[in-house]
């Protein structure tokens, strides 16, 4: 299992205006390997969660998108990914800086209330099962200044005061995922929600929440429903989930 990563097509690129576009467009164009992944230098126009801008400075960061096929994976299922793919940035991460580390749901990997990465996970699905899925990936490690209004943006170097090898980080983060792809492939789904649930950010803290409708309230996070939705317990201790786009953190 250490030496799965010497097999995976790396395609290594100067700019490219988004790693998640040009991973899809290639597979348009050919077959592509499982496991292929691309990496820039440097992202033109890389995109984070609902086409939120994701911003990059040159060299400094990993900047990346994996392409992972599956053989037996139902679409009802596709959030498993999200919690995998969290799950093993977390577990490479927290050697670097194992305390304050969550995730922020869905995918927003913090330290403290300070943003590390990000997780953009993008599915072809075909006859109700998940074909191939593009995994795309923003960590911030090297970088030191961040634009102004990023005002929550951290890096690994920030926090730890040195450089990283980004080289090696990557390799942690490839081994890692193949890892947790395993657990997709034995169908322990139980395990990996035990698992998500256990690094979420503010979980069980009372927190303010706002909801779509601009209504203001407490709660605290206590899981993640079985259809992959936040659970928040009210303050009358009735409970309620929200979908993406429903709820944020006041």
């Amino acid at each position: 299992m250490l030496y799965l990563h010497l097999y995976m097509n790396i395609v290594k690129l100067d700019a490219i205006d988004s790693t998640n576009s040009y991973l899809k467009d290639l597979v348009k164009q050919k077959h592509v390997e499982n496991w292929t992944v691309v990496i820039a230098d440097h992202q033109t126009n890389g995109k984070g969660q609902f086409d939120n801008e994701w911003t990059s400075e040159k060299g400094k960061n990993l900047t990346f998108s994996v392409l992972i096929r599956f053989k037996k994976l139902n679409v009802e299922k596709q959030f498993y990914l999200n919690y995998a793919i969290s799950i093993a940035l977390y577990n490479v991460l927290k050697y670097y800086i194992p305390e304050k580390l969550t995730v922020k749901w869905p995918n927003d990997i913090l330290s403290a209330n300070q943003k590390l990465g990000g997780i953009l996970i993008e599915c072809i699905v075909k006859n109700s099962a998940i074909d191939f899925a593009i995994v795309g990936i923003g960590l911030n490690v090297n970088q030191k200044d961040f634009p102004r209004e990023l005002t929550f943006a951290t890096s690994l170097k920030k926090l730890l005061k040195r450089s990283i090898n980004k080289d090696e980080l990557l390799d942690k983060i490839l081994l890692e995922m193949q890892y947790q792809m395993l657990l997709i492939q034995k169908q322990k789904f139980s395990d990996i929600k035990y698992l998500y649930e256990d690094i979420l950010y503010k979980k069980g803290i009372p927190s303010m929440f706002v909801d779509k409708n601009d209504h203001t309230f407490m709660g605290k996070i206590v899981g993640i429903s079985t259809e992959g939705k936040l659970r928040i317990e009210l303050e009358n201790e009735s409970f309620k989930d929200f979908d993406l786009k429903e709820i944020k953190f006041v």
